[in-house]
């Protein structure tokens, strides 16, 4: 056995994100498909420095693990919070919110999104580039 601790390995098989809910180029990995018995989803997404996904929010709520990089998750209306490798946000249902990388590091996390029958996603605007400086504040 090595002294080295292994790499985590996570799939390959990842689609870029749409242009249309994400500002600069994100992969997401769906590991768990919404159509299954435990009505429970679970993607990775990796965000290159920069990028964001827009404001959002989940009928069910979101359950965010960070496992790479530095990120930033903000509820509307409250300052941004910054997550590293091994942080947890756990997000009501319906509560608007985006979450991305920093200026200067990836960042990935897993996306756990429960009861999806209700729903995953709720769309909103992008983050304006005004919004993700003050992040950075």
């Amino acid at each position: 056995m090595s002294d080295q601790a292994e790499t985590p390995k996570f799939p390959t098989a990842a689609t870029l994100n749409s242009a249309d809910t994400f500002t600069g180029s994100a992969w997401v990995s769906l590991l768990v498909d919404p159509k299954n018995p435990t009505d429970c989803s679970l993607g990775y997404v990796t965000f290159e420095p920069g990028a964001r996904n827009n404001w959002h929010s989940h009928p069910a709520g979101q359950l965010l693990i960070a496992t790479a990089g530095a990120g930033y998750y903000q509820e509307k209306g409250q300052p941004a919070q910054l997550l590293r490798a091994g942080e947890a946000v756990s997000i009501g249902p319906g509560v608007v919110h985006w979450h991305g990388a920093t200026k200067t590091s990836l960042f990935a996390h897993y996306a756990i999104n429960p009861n999806v029958s209700q729903g995953i996603a709720d769309w909103g605007t992008p983050v304006t580039d005004e919004e993700y400086q003050t992040a950075h504040a």
